[in-house]
């Protein structure tokens, strides 16, 4: 048989974990360092901190001033960096680094970035976070100028677009990409004498600056990535700004047009760590406020709250504190899990809930709860979840959501499930409550959400955030979506290229 490693590699086999699919995941996560001994040691340590934002895949390249050396493979930070002999075959100064979640059907080794490419101007190396919504369009254009694709990503079009560029310094160049380019990218570029950090103009996926001990330069997509090598917070990379990192010093450019910032929000809800600072506000300090809100929105006579952990934690202690009824955890998570070779047959998936979650009976026998958790997607896992509680002998189960209903599908780096797949575009409240089978159902409203990430509300006339997964307000054309893709092209826009 051929060696073949897309196909032979453990990996190719095994399963990811069947028992947790009913969540909205962030595609990757992006590091850089410049300047700095041990780069690549550093490098995994980062990683290891934004290992949440993508656990498929992890790669990192590192520059020695005299040639580009990578590492990439499937799986985790942990199981792919993690020897010495590893380490030493990153050799040099500068570096960086990428975690990837994929969609199904593309984890494979072409994907995994960084990506490098070799142009006349020299070498760079490019990690990706987001999703360029005219992908699909520029791809096709290139192809017909003679562009060979290797991969399915759609940072490759970017390195296409730098390659077929007519400016003369790599800058330039990016920025002459850049400009053709829609949708949402925070990137971290490594060339043979900078790292480059580049922010869209609406700021939609986040990326931050810190500065090591030595004064050497760090860029990240969370301050938790910062935390784990005694990096400080210097601030965000501003949207729309091309931030490059030299040995002699920064330089700050601002090439785009300005716009709008509009974050994602669901940063704030699920996809930061919560001890990640973003946004100028602790991430924790957010998730307990939106508690706070719900309590206030959505009272209810209960004995115990009760969080679905562990992302439904903040949000379950600020509703215990705003309420007063006791906090408890009721829910334990068995934190070994990860992956499984076990076929995810019906009857394992009816199992597999309790390999993730299993209830405290003992705390929630007779009690009435209020559950807590940051959103639901397809509503699979909280039909579980509330027959769990019951099971465990729960008089009542009353569940309360940190997200307004999840109605829209997300085409800016989230992978989302199709919107005819998401339980609040299918169905009201009050259905939604009788399919997850709870007493009660509440989400927060979108004003409360605002109201807890510091605003007073939210602007309709101009939103402080991207929040297009519960309005349907996308803030950036869907050019590959609107210019007449059937919808099967759409998926595989939104599977494929979307896939980090």
């Amino acid at each position: 048989m051929r060696n073949d490693p897309e196909i032979f590699a453990p990996e190719a086999f095994m399963r990811t974990n069947p028992f947790d699919d009913d969540k909205l995941r962030e595609e990757c996560g992006v590091f850089g360092i410049f300047n700095h001994t041990d780069a690549a040691a550093h490098s995994v340590l980062g990683l290891h901190a934004l290992q949440h934002r993508g656990q498929e895949a992890a790669g990192i390249v590192t520059y020695d001033g005299a040639r580009f050396h990578t590492h990439k493979a499937m799986g985790q930070v942990a199981d792919n960096f993690n020897s010495q002999k590893i380490i030493e075959s990153l050799p040099g100064i500068s570096a960086v680094g990428h975690v990837r979640y994929s969609t199904t059907g593309e984890t494979i080794m072409r994907n995994v970035q960084p990506l490098f490419a070799e142009i006349d101007s020299g070498g760079f190396a490019i990690a990706h976070n987001g999703n360029l919504t005219n992908a699909w369009t520029l791809r096709k254009r290139l192809i017909r100028e003679g562009a060979i694709f290797q991969s399915t990503s759609d940072t490759e079009v970017i390195i296409h677009l730098v390659a077929m560029s007519k400016q003369r310094s790599l800058i330039d160049r990016l920025i002459d990409a850049l400009k053709q380019v829609e949708g949402a990218y925070s990137l971290a570029v490594l060339t043979k004498d900078s790292l480059i950090a580049i922010r869209d103009p609406m700021g939609i996926r986040p990326l931050v600056l810190g500065r090591m001990p030595d004064g050497s330069h760090v860029v990240a997509s969370e301050t938790c990535a910062l935390d784990i090598i005694a990096a400080s917070f210097a601030r965000q990379v501003e949207p729309g700004e091309i931030l490059v990192i030299r040995a002699d010093g920064t330089e700050s450019l601002h090439p785009f047009p300005k716009e709008k910032a509009r974050p994602c929000i669901f940063e704030h809800i699920y996809f930061s760590r919560p001890d990640s600072y973003l946004g100028g506000s602790s991430v924790y300090q957010v998730r307990k406020r939106i508690g706070v809100e719900l309590a206030r929105e959505f009272p209810v006579d209960a004995d115990l709250v009760i969080p679905v952990p562990d992302s439904g934690t903040p949000a379950a202690i600020g509703f215990a504190q705003e309420s007063g009824i006791p906090f408890e955890l009721g829910i334990i998570r068995n934190h070994y899990v990860g992956r499984t070779f076990i076929e995810p047959s019906d009857q394992i998936r009816n199992l597999g809930v309790k390999l993730k979650h299993n209830a405290n009976r003992w705390e929630l026998a007779g009690k009435k709860v209020v559950l807590v958790d940051d959103s639901i997607v397809r509503g699979t896992t909280s039909i579980k979840i509330v027959d769990m509680v019951r099971s465990a002998g729960a008089a009542e189960v009353h569940m309360r959501i940190a997200s307004p209903p999840t109605n829209n599908s997300c085409f800016y780096g989230v992978d989302t499930p199709e919107r005819d797949k998401l339980l609040a575009a299918r169905m009201d409240v009050a259905a939604m409550t009788k399919f997850i089978g709870a007493d009660s159902l509440a989400f927060v409203s979108l004003d409360g959400l605002y109201r807890a990430v510091g605003e007073q509300g939210r602007n309709a006339a101009s939103p402080q955030f991207c929040d297009a997964c519960f309005t349907g307000d996308y803030p950036i054309q869907l050019t590959d979506h609107n210019g007449g893709d059937t919808p099967n092209q759409l998926s595989l826009l939104s599977e494929r290229i979307a896939g980090r």
